[in-house]
């Protein structure tokens, strides 16, 4: 395999949520066992952009606007949901990391779903759930549901709010951030690192500094983040 880099692909992501009697809850896809990129794992919908999307936009160079109708299409597509791209509020970028055979540059953003009547495809996605991130979270330390990192750390971000007026409020509120991991292997499984962490350029994961960092570990995963040393 050649050694240059794999270009990440411009893709979009929609954080759909409603209001429940026990707390707020966003829909996850469960995508097809067969698909080569994360086969079997709960997902929020979304996809990489086509060319309708750079056509819905006046500049095809503005990729956000693009992503934006990206999204609404996926969850058309996925999700048998109707989102208005005006109601969709960035929340973050994530960018594979470099070395892997598949890469997407990833624009999430949160959205209060319209309506609940959820119609998988049944190709790409074979199964859905409205759950509280925090049902969610307690579903993969089980075991009984795989997420993908960047699901893992957003629906992190998520747990807690009760309405979805809150955790709307608290996204727009942000700090927009983009996360470019960088994978590291340690003794339990993996670790991965964010830019805002101490050994994010070093690769040395024991100096003293702010922790910004995904554990990914066979006793379980823990999102770490920290200001001090």
């Amino acid at each position: 395999m050649s050694e240059e880099t794999i270009v990440a692909r411009p893709a979009a992501t929609v954080i759909l949520l409603r209001d429940a009697a026990h707390g707020c809850e966003t829909l996850l896809v469960r995508r097809n066992t067969q698909l080569s990129f994360h086969g079997g794992a709960w997902v929020f919908p979304g996809g990489r952009l086509d060319p309708e999307d750079y056509a819905a936009v006046a500049d095809p160079r503005d990729v956000l606007s693009a992503a934006r109708y990206a999204a609404v299409r996926e969850a058309h597509e996925e999700a048998g949901l109707t989102v208005a791209a005006d109601s969709l509020v960035p929340m973050s970028r994530w960018i594979t990391p470099e070395g892997l055979p598949k890469r997407f540059d990833t624009w999430f953003f949160a959205a209060r779903a319209a309506g609940d009547a959820v119609r998988v495809d049944g190709g790409e996605i074979h199964a859905h759930s409205w759950m509280r991130p925090e049902d969610a979270l307690a579903g993969q330390r089980a075991a009984t549901i795989e997420l993908p990192p960047p699901t893992f750390v957003t629906l992190t971000s998520l747990a807690g709010y009760r309405t979805v007026v809150e955790a709307l409020a608290a996204v727009a509120r942000g700090p927009f951030e983009t996360f470019a991991p960088r994978l590291h292997v340690v003794p339990d499984g993996a670790c991965t690192l964010y830019a805002d962490d101490v050994g994010y350029v070093s690769g040395e994961l024991e100096q003293p500094g702010p922790r910004h960092r995904l554990w990914m570990l066979e006793s379980g995963w823990r999102y770490e983040r920290t200001r001090g040393g």
